[in-house]
């Protein structure tokens, strides 16, 4: 059994640190890196791409909308055109650091707002998946399960990595709990933990999500990652052959 560990990281910019990314780089086997939009700059994209191929974890693109002061996380009105463009400028940038520090973009998971409007809108779906698709179509997008982004990538050949999330609260309809409610994101690690184990037993979802800015999110990974080898589960990023893609 194999599932992969990621986290969302390089989410500092300027002269202001965010989350506990070295830490994490020693636990998590693949990486979501800000591309600058909600988060990070070009010297923290360059250094976490640095630091991922040093470390052996695989690279991500982690693409969000243009609202730094709302950290990606509110809804904004944009258009399927507009989101490809988003897709092809934070994702290219990144990429370029990537083969610039002598590694590869590996996969591309949409941040906060982002995510969940392509998880739900079919035609922003469509666009944000051709246009990963049209930068490298061996690269995999990480998602929720049975979402429009799932379907699109099915539709248009790409990897596809179900992503289930150990640190946030889940409706009955396997949705997450929406940030603005109380209890959204779990805080007690044995709640975390427990989740994390069951989500991964269900055999359905490749990759778990632990948060960066989670309190104590580095602690919870390596409770996780332990706790996931106990139960016979390698930590590793997965690849393109592994996950659903239909052309």
């Amino acid at each position: 059994m194999k599932i992969d560990l990621n986290a969302d990281l390089g989410e500092g910019f300027g002269a202001y640190e965010y989350g506990e990314d070295e830490r994490l780089f020693d636990v998590v086997s693949s990486a979501n890196i800000a591309c600058g939009f909600h988060a990070g700059d070009p010297h923290t994209m360059r250094a976490t791409v640095e630091a991922c191929v040093s470390r052996g974890v695989a690279i991500g693109a982690h693409p969000g909308l243009p609202d730094r002061l709302g950290f990606g996380r509110r809804e904004l009105a944009i258009s399927p055109r507009e989101a490809a463009d988003f897709i092809l400028y934070q994702v290219g940038a990144l990429s370029g650091f990537a083969r610039a520090a002598g590694g590869r973009l590996r996969h591309v998971k949409l941040h906060g707002a982002f995510y969940h409007m392509a998880s739900k809108d079919a035609n922003l779906a469509e666009e944000v998946v051709q246009a990963v698709r049209s930068l490298d179509p061996g690269l995999l997008l990480y998602g929720l399960p049975g979402s429009c982004l799932e379907a699109a990538a099915a539709k248009f050949g790409i990897g596809y990595a179900a992503e289930g999330f150990a640190d946030r609260a889940y409706l009955p309809d396997g949705q997450l709990v929406s940030r603005r409610l109380p209890g959204a994101v779990l805080e007690r690690s044995e709640d975390v933990v427990r989740q994390a184990l069951a989500l991964a037993g269900q055999g359905r979802f490749q990759t778990l999500c632990v948060h960066g800015d989670t309190p104590q999110a580095a602690e919870l990974a390596r409770q996780i990652a332990e706790k996931l080898q106990q139960e016979g589960f390698e930590i590793a990023a997965p690849h393109a052959n592994e996950t659903k893609s239909v052309e």
